[in-house]
């Protein structure tokens, strides 16, 4: 079975090979949709790549925010159970100290991303993220491959950081001797005896009632409770740092870098899980629509708080490991936890109590940024007219939010925290992909950037780079996450090429 699996894993790392040498021959067009298109049966009948001008024009929406505004969107999203949660798991069972080399891998590989999304917003500015990005450039299929994998991320995501939301307040209630009914205590396992996770059900709940409310105010709250983290995770370097011990750094990298692929432990399995901490950015680029200046604005706000989070990141993470040793940090609650064993409980208390508050942060942020992905779908005829409606007084696309709501309650509630951050990982790796092949197709059709515009450096190297990296990480994981990803996407096209293809608004356009 080993060996089986090691040769699906080379044929994985070959496929991929190809897949990279076939882009690069692509971006210098030896290769062209046309050609593509021709050489596929259907393709003669079918225009799947057909595009779309997305540019800024009238909206529904309200622009109100600020760069201030999508900043603290930026870190809410980002600064939650990565931080909180994943870092102790990934420290204990794959990286030891050197996860903070992982962390800064990680923060490379999205920053990279970031300065291609960057350069779009400033350039294509529309609504609705990579997904609209790539409908102007590569055509309609492969945005909406892109904006089905955002769906999926964005959704597990929302659960996944409930779910983390829920360890932390067990963890504190724990303390005074409270716990929930035992088949309501975890997720689906009659072996165990848990059917339901319900406390990240019942946040979910809260959280959507505020993103309806309207988008200001939604926006406002998790401003409050961002600064309200940022204390949390400030008290937690102020004090840690006096409690360091630098023996715990002997074993710096336990388990080695690890491998370029196919590793289930070292600094790159670690920089694959982690990853999952920096996700979130992109959900800026999300809410165009309701952006003041969004030409000039989007790419300040991801590349500012990308900057402040990986910092945030790299420090706690040196605190982290220096206060406790590495092989007790795998429990769920890993900042609260290190404080308790060093014996500040108010501090631990603190943190615990705040974690509870703000990871709500990352599930607001989300749940907004994601809803606006569903109404962009909406709008362009790729799912039902019904999740573009939005409410008469507050312009919220309420359908949608219901939506990211109910299913992601349902993820949570069912499926365990790892298996939510591996396909979610995995599902944004593959259109960040996407992403970095459309930068180099977005310069070969419209020429360098303008004057004002943003401009990503080394192009087509950095693209290049971005991609053999996402493979890297995507390679990281089991064939079970694979199958899983794979099932995605397979639905997804299904969903198009039943639906979306014959009532996209791109018939109506012509």
């Amino acid at each position: 079975m080993a060996r089986l699996y090691e040769q699906r894993q080379n044929e994985c790392y070959i496929c991929s090979v190809f897949l990279i040498i076939l882009v690069y021959k692509y971006s210098q067009n030896t290769l062209s949709v046309v050609n593509i298109t021709k050489i596929s049966k259907w393709g003669m009948n079918m225009n799947i790549f057909r595009t779309k001008d997305v540019s800024l024009g009238k909206t529904e929406m309200h622009r109100h925010l600020k760069l201030w505004d999508l900043i603290l969107l930026g870190i809410g999203a980002m600064v939650g159970t990565g931080i909180f949660t994943i870092t102790g798991t990934a420290a204990a069972t794959l990286a030891g100290p050197a996860l903070v080399v992982s962390i800064v891998i990680s923060a490379i590989c999205v920053s990279l991303s970031a300065l291609f999304f960057a350069e779009f917003a400033s350039r294509v500015p529309a609504t609705g993220g990579a997904y609209s990005y790539l409908y102007a450039i590569l055509g309609e299929f492969p945005a909406w491959i892109a904006g089905w994998l955002t769906i999926m991320e964005f959704m597990t995501a929302v659960s996944g950081v409930a779910s983390g939301w829920a360890a932390y307040f067990k963890g504190l209630l724990s303390n005074y001797g409270i716990s929930m009914p035992q088949a309501l205590n975890g997720t689906f396992n009659p072996e165990q005896g848990t059917y339901i996770d319900l406390l990240p059900i019942l946040v979910l709940v809260l959280v959507t009632g505020l993103v309806l409310l309207n988008s200001k105010a939604a926006l406002r709250f998790n401003s409050i409770l961002v600064v309200l983290k940022f204390s949390a995770l400030a008290l937690f370097i102020l004090v840690g740092i006096w409690y360091i011990k630098p023996e715990n750094w002997s074993d710096f990298a336990p388990f080695g870098f690890g491998q370029i692929y196919g590793g289930s432990s070292g600094i790159m399995a670690g920089a694959s899980l982690m990853f999952f901490g920096f996700l979130g950015f992109e959900s800026i680029s999300m809410a165009v629509d309701e952006i003041q200046n969004p030409q000039k604005n989007v790419p300040r706000g991801i590349v500012l708080s990308l900057t402040i989070v990986s910092i945030l990141y790299a420090l706690v993470t040196l605190v982290l490991t220096g206060i406790v040793h590495y092989s007790k940090l795998n429990v769920d609650d890993a900042v609260a936890y290190a404080l308790r064993n060093i014996g500040i409980g108010w501090a631990a208390n603190y943190v615990s109590l705040v974690a509870i508050f703000t990871l709500i942060t990352v599930c607001i942020s989300m749940t907004f940024a994601l809803s606006r992905m569903i109404y962009s779908l909406a709008r362009d005829g790729l799912l039902p007219q019904s999740f573009k409606q939005v409410t008469k007084t507050s312009r919220i696309p309420k359908n949608a939010t219901i939506l990211t709501g109910v299913v992601s309650a349902i993820a949570a509630g069912i499926f365990p925290l790892a298996s939510i951050a591996a396909f979610l990982n995995i599902c944004t790796l593959a259109y960040l992909i996407l992403l970095a092949y459309g930068i180099i197709k977005l310069r070969k059709d419209k020429g360098m950037p303008k004057e004002g515009e943003f401009k990503t450096p080394l192009v087509p190297v950095l693209p290049i780079l971005s991609i053999l990296i996402c493979l890297s990480f995507m390679l990281q994981y089991t064939l079970e996450t694979w199958i899983a990803f794979g099932i995605a996407l397979v639905i997804g096209i299904i969903i198009y090429f039943t639906y979306g293809y014959k009532h996209s608004t791109i018939l109506e356009d012509k």
